[in-house]
């Protein structure tokens, strides 16, 4: 040690030293024989004598890691990969829980079926899935449950969600599909089709997962209850009733063996589609099950092929443009169940069925047409969404967002009452001269002022304008708003009074209820809901106008029909409404009530092209008329001179003050409508009018009135078939 400690101590003249320590550092026994040539003390040792960093091991795996682990043994370094393992595979359960619960597992895969009826009970569209009731295992016969084991997963009861001898099967054999029966669950309840290792990763994830949770019984419940057989048939009970007018209690060993063969390729194999597939799927599930040693080859030769008992037949059609609109509402109350549903809705078939006539007789030419009839309270009783279903399920009613050109004007003006204006108040009806925005009038007619009411029947666009501006945007869309407008709004835009941003007619139409019903916002809804109790009635947060504007509101949408520009829509009863014709004539639209019930005529292009004189005063307006005469059983009104609108916007009546309707006898009158001669009379009851126009003749009769008088004469009831 004093040796050491001579090493390390301070420096000192080499005159200090001896003859006898110099023999004693060069002595062979010595430890400091050789020290100035050993290159790795000096390596090991700074020039204070303090032992330098060491790298013991400099190649291998070991010299990435920190030197204090270096030496930690084989065993050391697999309890720690272990432990991290467990650890990552603790935190992955635990992600999956919540992203993908257990109870996921008991959900039907697919929506099930739901038949909507319409009020009086007539079925209108069935859609969703065929599913039914899940099964238990310990009430299915054991040759139901074993030509499934037998072709899908052999090694079901052994394996833990993951069965690499039945992969290398399915390779070598193309016996079996590789995956297990808990994968197959887990990639249909939690997973989408895709074909990437990435999904079969977390497939075989969720499979440890759900063997870990459920016991084998559980998953291979949930599996047969879910899984899809083909024809739209979801669980093998769903497919059995099908297939064999079975439950899957009762099925024979040859009729489950065929359900088993299905769940390779359902759509592909389907018995009722591709007999011959089936059968050869059929021939190569009782090999397998020879395979496993559920069958003796004798009993698989044995087994025919079964017969199919198909009683079910769906005659309706999977969707209308009603129920299209009206499934996410059903969905919603079914929830998400097994079982079936059949829900009634507000469609009436009577008056669906008017709205239909009405509309195939109509000369819409090439354009696309939507209609919309419901109560002042939101139920929907009438839709039609465009001129064919089967040609276009695109619903122009609900999906479709057009501008609504004058039939907007409505909250300018019932904004205008609501800031104390009155219909007999007058504003200025003279050409903008001055401004970057410069909109105009028909036929370029003006005048010094007009009155509210005169300005609203009329549709004139420099009154709403300037209205507009007087009551202030924000007082505008604050009025659409309550009435249940929620599309976009340009404040202090003065186009807008015009009707230039974009809604669809069933919005658009809601609105107007509001205002029939004096109760706003109005939700369209599908299916009738409880009359509201007082205490819900105070609370509903609805608004409604003071009786005064309300009144003078009708008043002006009146004076639109009887004096303005919806005179082609007059009925023999009180009704109310207003034209709407958008630039170039792109839209026209048609939107009023009468009784209880509130309707919107769109007609238009898909592609927004410009309309060949169609006008919202002139067939948008007659479809109304129609439809509230069938829907009502309210004649129309003699006719009267119908304006002919600008397609610019504005609509005015024609100048033609000297031309008004010729009594021609007590039932008949001679009158000029859009330049056609109109001849109106009433034969035994039925309506008839008689036109020229261009020099040809054109005949409208009354069918409904029609086939009542015949029915009538023949004295068969109303109603009855014949």
């Amino acid at each position: 040690m004093g040796m050491f400690r001579k090493l390390f101590a301070r420096s000192e003249p080499e005159d200090r030293w001896s003859e006898r320590d110099l023999a004693l550092e060069n002595a062979p026994w010595s430890p400091l024989h050789g020290l100035d040539d050993d290159d790795d003390f000096l390596a090991r040792y700074d020039d204070r004598g303090f032992t330098r960093p060491q790298r013991k091991y400099s190649q291998g795996w070991r010299r990435i890691i920190p030197s204090r682990w270096q030496d930690k043994s084989w065993l050391w370094w697999i309890s720690r990969w272990t432990a991290a393992f467990l650890a990552v595979f603790i935190l992955l359960v635990g992600y999956l829980a919540i992203t993908a619960p257990l109870s996921k597992s008991l959900e039907p895969i697919a929506p099930p079926q739901i038949t909507l009826l319409a009020a009086d009970g007539t079925p209108i569209a069935r859609n969703g899935a065929v599913v039914d009731e899940p099964v238990q295992v310990s009430e299915l016969p054991d040759h139901v449950i074993e030509p499934f084991l037998a072709i899908e997963d052999r090694r079901f009861y052994s394996h833990w969600g993951v069965d690499p001898r039945g992969i290398g099967r399915a390779v070598f054999t193309g016996v079996g599909g590789g995956s297990t029966i808990t994968q197959q669950l887990a990639k249909f309840t939690f997973l989408t089709p895709e074909q990437t290792l990435t999904r079969k990763a977390r497939e075989a994830l969720i499979a440890f997962w759900l063997e870990a949770w459920l016991t084998k019984d559980e998953i291979l419940e949930r599996y047969l209850s879910n899984a899809y057989f083909g024809d739209n048939m979801y669980g093998i009970r769903a497919a059995s009733l099908h297939y064999f007018y079975r439950h899957p209690e009762n099925l024979r060993p040859e009729q489950a063996a065929m359900l088993a063969g299905l769940l390779q390729a359902p759509s592909r194999l389907a018995p009722t589609r591709n007999p011959d597939l089936a059968a050869a799927r059929y021939g190569l599930v009782k090999n397998a099950m020879v395979a496993a040693g559920y069958l003796t080859q004798e009993e698989a030769d044995a087994m025919a092929v079964p017969t199919l008992d198909v009683r079910t037949r769906n005659d309706l059609p999977t969707g209308t443009y009603f129920a299209d609109w009206a499934l996410p509402e059903a969905r919603e109350i079914s929830g998400m169940s097994y079982s079936r549903e059949t829900l009634t809705t507000t469609l009436d078939s009577r008056l669906q069925n008017i709205a239909r006539r009405v509309v195939e007789r109509a000369p819409l030419g090439e354009a696309q047409v939507a209609l919309v009839a419901m109560r002042t309270n939101g139920e929907v009783v009438a839709m039609i969404g465009g001129r064919d279903y089967s040609e276009s399920p695109f619903n122009r009613a609900t999906q479709a967002r057009r501008q609504p050109g004058s039939t907007f004007k409505l909250f300018v003006y019932l904004s205008a009452l609501r800031a104390g204006w009155s219909p007999g108040d007058t504003i200025a009806n003279t050409e903008f001269t001055s401004g970057s925005y410069q909109p105009g009038n028909s036929n370029d007619r003006y005048s010094e002022v007009i009155t509210l009411r005169d300005a609203f029947a009329q549709s004139s666009n420099v009154a709403a304008v300037r209205l507009f501006n007087e009551v202030g945007s924000e007082a505008v869309i604050e009025t659409a708003r309550e009435l249940g407008i929620t599309t976009p709004l340009p404040d202090g835009d003065p186009s807008l009074a015009l009707g230039t941003s974009t809604m669809s007619l069933l919005e658009l139409t809601a609105a107007y209820a509001g205002v029939a019903g004096n109760s706003f916002p109005v939700s369209p809804r599908a299916f009738p809901q409880e009359e509201e109790g007082w205490f819900e009635w105070l609370t509903n947060g609805r608004g409604s106008l003071n009786a005064s504007d309300h009144e003078d509101m009708q008043d002006m949408l009146r004076a639109a029909i009887n004096d303005g520009t919806g005179r082609a829509a007059t009925l023999s009863v009180a009704n109310y409404g207003k034209t709407g014709t958008t630039q170039n004539n792109r839209d026209a639209l048609f939107v009023g009530y009468a009784g209880d019930l509130v309707v919107g005529v769109w007609i238009g292009n898909d592609d927004n092209s410009p309309l060949d004189g169609v006008t919202g005063g002139g067939l948008p307006a007659r479809i109304w008329r129609d439809f509230m005469r069938g829907a009502l059983g309210a004649e129309a009104a003699p006719p009267r001179a119908t304006p002919s609108p600008d397609p610019s916007g504005p609509v005015e009546p024609l100048d033609v003050p000297n031309l008004e309707d010729i009594p021609m006898g007590e039932r008949s009158r001679l009158s000029i409508r859009d330049g056609e001669a109109v001849f109106s009379t009433d034969v035994e009851g039925v309506p008839l009018q008689i036109g020229v126009r261009d020099g040809e003749l054109t005949l409208d009769v009354d069918e409904e009135a029609a086939q009542r008088r015949l029915e009538e004469a023949s004295g068969q009831p109303s109603g009855q078939e014949r």
